[in-house]
C-alpha cells in the first residue's frame, strides 16, 4: 500500500487534492502539510512513498523545500504542483531531483496516471532505482537556435516573444521547439526547461 503527503499552503486546495489522491486505488494514507517547513518535519517521521509539493508557497517555498528534502533524502519521490505560469519553478525543482509535475487543474485520470508513473519510477523490482532517459550522462546536442529557444522558454517567454528576440517568425520558433522537444525527449515546455536545467543547457 502507498502513503502520500500533500503540501500546499491553501487549505482548500490541500484538502481537495488530499481527497482526490486518497480515492486512487492502492493509496492507503494521505497526510497533509501546510508549508515547506512542516513538510520537512513530517517527512522524517512519516516517510511517505510520494510527496506532492506546491511550487509557490510562503516561507521557504516549494522549490527550496524540495531541494532540502532531496538533499536529506535522495530517494524521496517528489512531484511539484503547479499552475501553467510556474514553468521556471518546476524546472528548478526538477533540476534538484523532483520527478516531475502535476497541474493543479489536472483531471482525476491525469492525477492517477502521474502518481502511478512517479511511484513506478521510484523503484524497479529488486529495489534498484530506475534510470530514466533524461538521467543519461551526456545531454543531446542542440543547435545554437534550439539553445536560444530553450533559453527563452526558461525565462517564461512565449513563442512570439522568443521570435521577436531572435528576429524569427513564431512558426519558425515552433519548428525549433518541436525539434528540441524531440531531441530532449520532452513532452512539453515545462519538461524541456526542466531537462535543460538538469543538463546545464540553460542557467
Amino acid at each position: 500500500m502507498t502513503t502520500v503527503c500533500v503540501c500546499d499552503d491553501s487549505p482548500l486546495a490541500r484538502e481537495s487534492l488530499r481527497r482526490a489522491v486518497a480515492s486512487l486505488p492502492g493509496v492507503e494514507r494521505v497526510s497533509a502539510a501546510a508549508s515547506g517547513e512542516e513538510l520537512l518535519a513530517r517527512f522524517s517521521v512519516e516517510r511517505p512513498d510520494l510527496v506532492l509539493v506546491d511550487v509557490r508557497m510562503p516561507g521557504i517555498g516549494g522549490v527550496e523545500a524540495t531541494r532540502r528534502l532531496l538533499s536529506l533524502h535522495p530517494s524521496a519521490a517528489v512531484l511539484m504542483l503547479t499552475m501553467a505560469e510556474d514553468t521556471d519553478g518546476v524546472a528548478r525543482a526538477v533540476a534538484h531531483g523532483a520527478r516531475g509535475y502535476l497541474r493543479k487543474d489536472a483531471t482525476r485520470e491525469e492525477l492517477s496516471a502521474t502518481v502511478v508513473q512517479a511511484l513506478n519510477d521510484r523503484l524497479r523490482p529488486g529495489g534498484a532505482a530506475i534510470r530514466r532517459p533524461e538521467d543519461r550522462a551526456v545531454p543531446p546536442a542542440l543547435s545554437e537556435r534550439e539553445l536560444q529557444v530553450l533559453g527563452g522558454m526558461s525565462r517564461g517567454c512565449s513563442n512570439a516573444e522568443i521570435g521577436r528576440e531572435l528576429y524569427l517568425s513564431e512558426d519558425t520558433v515552433k519548428t525549433h521547439a518541436r525539434r528540441l522537444f524531440r531531441k530532449l525527449g520532452a513532452a512539453d515546455r515545462a519538461h524541456a526547461v526542466a531537462l535543460g536545467f538538469r543538463w546545464g543547457l540553460v542557467r
